[in-house]
């Protein structure tokens, strides 16, 4: 498979240059050259594959031959090492919970597989290579440990100061070892702008080889494809139109989405879920794309101002305004409405959800007010405690700590502050 630059000014390249580049050298995203939808019958006989057996199909394209189909097999196997139920509030709603791996964030599927390809690559590679990622939230703690121990990989993971949850900071600044935190004075947007400038910096990039371990990476993004297959498998049966409602931020989880509705998954309509940060929302109310500052909320993952994986969703519809509009929803709520969706799922359903599936829990309530014959599943993408003290306050009652979360409460954050990309670029090439 031929990736390409979807600012087309940079050469065709390889799965492997991809992932190790992260971005095109003329700073485009990386795109799939061909997406081949797999054969009807593979969707008809899913309940009775394995959830490895459907990732393994679903990903081979894109990845295979530079990786070999029995290291392919391995990576799924260590990858997917944990449970993906769907869990049904009502008849028409249901809830994919992606919070069961090591960090209880839907990322630690796409971190630990890229970690894995990444590896592969590097196995004979004397030079290290440093993984620069920007973290609005659960994206450090899941790429942190995905990639703990990796041989000959170092990460450094920038994230805004005051603005992820207690619980999320520890999971990014407390693992040591190849793992390397730094407090950025500022938002989300910064840390990224910063991730992106150094790509391009040659300053940099002539001493250390950089890769990312965002979405924006096709080993970090692609693997996302494998949720909502998982819930089809789940729900097809009982179920014959199935919309996804997704709480979106930098809209790489809904991008992986329409890829595996492009194999040929049948998903009736996507609903992209956001909060105060809306410009997708208003992009399809006005047709006008402005980007603008992020604002803070308490779905804190959501906070992007500026998405990165939109211009996927756009090369995917061929930036046909009226075919995306046609297959994409989007709402967007405040912070006083989904804390009052948080109460109604707990008191209405018995059910604790997380600020960013209340979004999307929204999300379906809007959409089945005019689609009444849908199923809706909003996805869980964070566990409740990551995000405890608005929970806790909003439900009034004291949620447990699963083992993966205590794990980290009582380590030491270490963190180095930073406040400019100059103190980014002496951070790195001191380092």
């Amino acid at each position: 498979m031929k990736y390409y630059s979807l600012n087309r000014k940079a050469p065709d390249t390889s799965f492997a240059n991809a992932v190790i580049k992260g971005l095109a050298p003329d700073r485009g995203l990386y795109f799939p050259e061909t997406i081949t939808p797999l054969p009807a019958s593979f969707f008809e006989a899913i309940a009775s594959k394995s959830y490895n057996d459907i990732a393994f199909e679903a990903i081979k394209q894109f990845v295979t031959p530079e990786i070999p189909e029995p290291v392919l097999k391995t990576i799924i196997e260590e990858t997917l090492s944990f449970d993906f139920p769907v869990i049904k509030l009502n008849e028409h709603i249901s809830t994919l919970e992606l919070f069961h791996g090591p960090t209880m964030a839907f990322k630690d599927v796409g971190a630990r597989f890229m970690a894995r390809c990444l590896g592969y690559f590097n196995q004979n590679n004397d030079k290290d290579v440093t993984v620069l990622v920007a973290t609005s939230g659960d994206t450090g703690g899941a790429v942190a440990n995905g990639f703990l121990g990796v041989k000959g990989v170092n990460v450094v993971i920038l994230y805004p100061s005051g603005k992820v949850s207690d619980i999320q900071e520890k999971q990014l600044t407390t693992l040591g070892q190849n793992i390397t935190a730094l407090e950025v004075d500022g938002v989300f947007d910064d840390c990224q702008d910063m991730v992106k400038k150094a790509f391009l910096d040659e300053s940099i990039t002539s001493k250390m080889q950089l890769t990312s371990a965002n979405s924006i990476n096709v080993a970090r993004w692609l693997p996302q494809l494998f949720y909502f297959m998982f819930a089809y498998k789940q729900l097809h049966q009982q179920h014959n139109s199935i919309v996804f409602s997704i709480p979106s931020g930098n809209f790489g989880n809904i991008c992986a989405g329409m890829v595996a509705q492009q194999l040929g998954l049948p998903i009736k309509h996507f609903i992209a879920a956001n909060n105060a940060n809306n410009v997708v929302t208003e992009y399809l109310k006005t047709e006008h794309y402005n980007p603008k500052p992020s604002v803070q909320t308490i779905s804190n993952a959501m906070d992007v101002g500026n998405p990165s994986n939109f211009i996927r969703i756009q090369e995917i519809y061929k930036n046909d305004f009226k075919q995306l509009k046609s297959n994409l929803s989007s709402f967007s709520y405040s912070d006083a409405e989904t804390k009052a969706a948080l109460l109604e799922i707990y008191e209405r359903y018995n059910y604790v959800a997380d600020p960013h599936g209340a979004v999307g829990y929204l999300g379906c309530k809007e959409y089945l007010k005019t689609h009444e014959n849908t199923h809706c599943v909003f996805l869980e993408t964070a566990h409740p405690t990551k995000f405890l003290d608005v929970v806790e306050e909003v439900i009034q009652t004291n949620v447990d700590l699963p083992p993966q979360i205590e794990a980290v409460m009582d380590k030491t954050k270490v963190a180095t502050k930073i406040s400019t990309y100059e103190d980014l670029k002496v951070f790195l090439l001191n380092s």
